[in-house]
């Protein structure tokens, strides 16, 4: 399908969230303009381009999402930052210890002295900026749900299943195992995505090995179970909202799969939930974002924790890019559960044992706010 030749004029995302009261006119309304929105193929920085001055009724979340969306209290010290220039030396079980306990206690830290250049870091952000900053018709081009290629560019995956959408678009790469079609990677960002698959690729092996020995096993434990095989990268884009005070520009959610990389940069936005609060995950220059995923918490048998994380909506005129790393099985197939090593009598185990396959059946095809499963494979 060709893209639109000009943007859809914003006249008709400009109705009121509150004019209809019918049950049923409603939801053939939300209909109507989940198709509209999704063959216009603008995305959501398509909107803001064409002149958006407020949110179309499907972006508006419901008062008890809302609610929760108030400032983070400061908390310069909750999410640690771990220097893993030691790793390679007699401190490397220091370094093990900081991580397993980040770990256990948060599910989320900051590595810093990571072997990735800062100039890498620099180039790979502005790359994926300049992708989502294109004109509307280029990105159409490739604005699609389906991964044949390995490359898509598209607004929030759960877009038909979630109550409300977010305020964010996403270009998506197949890395690993097999990379994505090159001539398909935009041409604008493809020799720093080729560069990003390495480095990322390095990082996640020394990331693996270090979670592993946290859990008192072998540095190459989560490596045999094809942990690191599989690689997506998602380059986020979280453009200038008009009313952040209705959106989000992630609805709080675990991570599928294994551990999450995540680049980011200094605008912010980014919350992890530690108990009761809502904690920003406040950028620091040259560092990356580690989080512990669903499949890991079950493989450490409750003793590493997926947590819920959000992102706000961006209030600011800069758009804000993340570029999110996640790390998954290749195997679909195989059995997953806790590790033997860690069920006792005194720790039987926690969950049953369950294929990957499974598990990503039911992660996508429910939205994306509240989508831990963990409780779903408890034993």
């Amino acid at each position: 399908m060709q893209p639109d030749p000009e943007p859809r004029s914003n006249q008709n995302w400009e109705t009121t969230a509150m004019g209809v009261t019918d049950t049923t006119q409603q939801a053939f309304d939300r209909a109507q303009e989940l198709k509209q929105f999704e063959e216009s193929k603008l995305g959501v920085k398509g909107l803001v381009d064409s002149g958006l001055t407020s949110l179309p009724p499907l972006f508006v979340h419901p008062h008890e999402t809302l609610s929760t969306l108030k400032p983070a209290r400061p908390k310069p010290d909750s999410i640690p930052t771990i220097d893993l220039s030691c790793c390679d030396s007699f401190r490397r079980p220091s370094v093990v210890a900081e991580v397993g306990r980040a770990a256990r206690e948060l599910g989320f830290f900051q590595v810093v002295n990571h072997g990735v250049p800062t100039e890498v870091l620099d180039r790979t952000i502005a790359a994926v900026k300049a992708f989502h900053e294109q004109p509307t018709e280029v990105k159409a081009r490739i604005y699609r749900r389906e991964m044949e290629t390995g490359v898509s560019f598209f607004t929030n995956y759960d877009l038909f299943h979630s109550k409300a959408a977010s305020w964010r678009d996403t270009l998506q790469i197949l890395l690993a195992p097999k990379l994505a079609d090159v001539e398909e990677i935009p041409e604008v960002c493809r020799n720093e995505v080729l560069e990003w698959n390495q480095q990322v690729q390095r990082l996640g092996s020394l990331l693996l090995g270090l979670l592993s020995e946290g859990l008192g096993l072998s540095a190459g434990k989560l490596q045999e179970l094809t942990c690191l095989e599989t690689r997506v990268m998602l380059g986020h884009c979280y453009p200038y909202c008009p009313q952040p005070n209705l959106t989000v520009g992630m609805t709080s959610h675990t991570d599928p799969g294994v551990i999450a990389l995540l680049l980011q940069d200094q605008i912010g936005g980014l919350q992890v939930k530690h108990g009761d609060e809502w904690v920003d995950v406040a950028p620091v220059p040259g560092a990356l974002v580690v989080n512990i995923g669903d499949i890991l918490q079950i493989m450490s048998n409750d003793k590493y924790k997926s947590v819920d994380h959000r992102v706000l909506a961006n209030p600011n005129r800069e758009p804000r890019v993340s570029i999110a790393t996640l790390y998954n099985p290749s195997n679909s197939e195989n059995e997953f559960g806790p590790f033997p090593e860690l069920v006792s009598s005194d720790k039987p185990a926690a969950f049953r044992q369950f294929t990957f396959s499974e598990y990503k059946r039911r992660f996508f095809t429910k939205e994306l706010g509240g989508k831990s499963l963990i409780n779903y494979f408890r034993a």
